[in-house]
């Protein structure tokens, strides 16, 4: 290294560590996961990287990296920080063409020379403590990145246990301990730098900048391995959003997805749903909703077989729809591949929608997983109910997302579904959906209002609610429910004049107005 430290023996990387990031990535980790990158990785400041011939998404990460100064093995979270020598930069750069290559450990996509720049200057971890470190990235002058190390999901200390639980941390090792929100994609010409400091330290010491331009490789990959591929999907992830791909585009620094109309239309696009009724939603539960919306003659609104991948999830939104047919080779050749219905679905989703898919009932292959469902999620989307199969289920159950299904099953479409057409009238479980109707769940399971019924059943739902918890409070206090549930002449009487007490003369009167 440039700072007068050995070559680290063990180069590792956090996945996710900064409330930022996971709030983008739409996940937030329980524990700390790693990769390993090798220390031919390394390059100093004022260097170059290369992004390969054939790939586009070349992303930066600046971040805060510690490095070892005491051997350690078996420590506590309250003495990590004590194994620790001194505090630096680093760029944890990564090609997103190649992360199908080696999903988790990143060895290609991070591994390559030069995509780890670090320095140019250690500061001794003592000048400040372990949350008193900030990093900051600036594109071509433009500040992209700022965070402080107090915010950490998983603090320098706890890094260090962890992983001397498993391993010995040797003098030199280096972490490289996440990276904040703002990163993204760079091009050829890009100038890339990151600073770490302790700004409240005496003196508020610094790394200096890290500085990295990124050049054109002219190698082309051989007719071997992995090669690179990226879809819509990966090029939304690698900027960072649709603001920042499309700004990329119109500057020509980014190919044009082809959903790139679509979703900055689908990005201004409103709900439709008001956010009074919304809330009324939110606070009435599926059960009494369902008398209100029996009480107008609609039986057949409840979306039989699912249950929620979260206990306590609830779902209000407005229904985006997505329709599957039986598979079939042929159709599926023709409608299975590039940005089909599915991706349409989840790639332009509003937010404040449902995605609904028709699969027939057939829960015997999946109709979403982790990465359409995380798509969903930072898209702003309210939920997902399927009256199908859910692959990835345990990573799917890791978002914050509420997705209602018939359960997991690890097939992809191709074994039972075509993924058809979206923005249609569907039958999910057994109730007709159309696009705009309104959508509520929770544990008694998911039901349809027509969006026409929605402020009506919106109102009634809430008085009912406000009644069965009156009801309620007086069983909890010994009265029978004969004549009380349902209320007779008498217990109406004193819930009426319950209520009257409850809003008092001042609300009476305004009520008289």
């Amino acid at each position: 290294m440039t700072f007068g430290i050995p070559t680290p023996g063990k180069i590792i990387a956090v996945h996710l560590n900064y409330p930022s990031r996971a709030a983008q990535r739409g996940r937030t980790p329980a524990q700390p996961s790693y990769f390993f990158k090798p220390a031919s990785s390394l390059a100093a400041t004022g260097g170059t990287i290369e992004r390969p011939a054939g790939t586009e998404l070349l992303a930066f990460e600046g971040e805060i990296a510690i490095v070892i100064g005491a051997p350690a093995r078996w420590v506590s979270p309250e003495n990590g920080w004590s194994h620790i020598a001194a505090v630096t930069a680093a760029n944890d750069f990564g090609l997103y063409d190649l992360r199908a290559a080696d999903k988790g450990s990143n060895v290609r996509n991070k591994g390559g020379d030069g995509f780890t720049p670090i320095g140019p200057a250690a500061i001794p971890a003592s000048v400040a403590g372990e949350d008193g470190w900030r990093v900051r990235t600036w594109v071509n002058g433009e500040l992209v990145q700022e965070d402080t190390s107090d915010t950490l999901l998983f603090p320098f200390g706890r890094l260090v246990a962890d992983l001397s639980q498993h391993l010995t941390l040797d003098t030199g090792d280096v972490i490289l301990t996440g990276t904040p929100a703002g990163s993204s994609v760079v091009v050829p010409g890009d100038v890339v730098e990151v600073e770490v400091d302790a700004p409240a330290a005496p003196g508020a010491p610094s790394t200096g900048r890290l500085v990295t331009t990124v050049t054109q490789g002219a190698h082309a990959f051989g007719g071997f391995g992995s090669k690179p591929a990226i879809d819509d999907d990966q090029r939304l992830e690698a900027w960072g959003s649709e603001a920042e791909l499309l700004a990329a585009v119109a500057d020509g620094r980014a190919s044009a997805p082809d959903s790139a109309a679509a979703v900055a239309e689908a990005s201004a696009a409103p709900t439709g749903l008001d956010p009074e009724v919304r809330e009324l939603l939110s606070q009435a539960a599926v059960a009494t909703i369902s008398a209100a919306l029996r009480k107008r003659g609609y039986h057949d609104v409840f979306i039989e077989g699912v249950f929620a991948n979260h206990p306590g999830d609830r779902i209000v939104g407005t229904a985006k729809t997505l329709r599957f047919i039986p598979f079939r080779p042929d159709l599926f050749k023709e409608h299975g591949g590039g940005f089909n219905a599915q991706k349409r679905a989840f790639d332009q989703v509003a937010p404040g929608e449902v995605l609904v898919v028709e699969a027939r009932g057939e829960r015997g292959t999946g109709t979403v997983g982790d990465v359409l469902a995380l798509r969903a999620q930072v898209r702003g989307a309210a939920g997902i109910v399927t009256d199908g199969g859910v692959r990835d289920f345990d990573a799917v159950a890791e978002f914050e997302i509420p997705v209602f299904s018939q359960g997991p099953h690890p097939s992809v479409l191709g074994r039972r579904h075509v993924p058809w057409e979206t923005d249609v009238t569907i039958a999910c479980g057994g109730a007709a959906v159309q696009p705009g109707d309104v959508i509520v769940g929770d544990g008694d399971g998911v039901l349809v209002i027509p969006a026409a019924l929605a402020a009506e059943v919106a109102a009634e739902a809430a008085a009912q609610e406000r009644e069965d918890a009156w009801v309620a409070e007086q069983v909890a206090a010994g009265a029978s429910v004969d004549g009380l549930f349902p209320m007779n002449a008498e217990w109406r009487a004193k819930y009426e004049a319950s209520r009257g007490a409850a809003r008092g003369p001042a609300a009476e009167s305004e009520g008289a107005r």
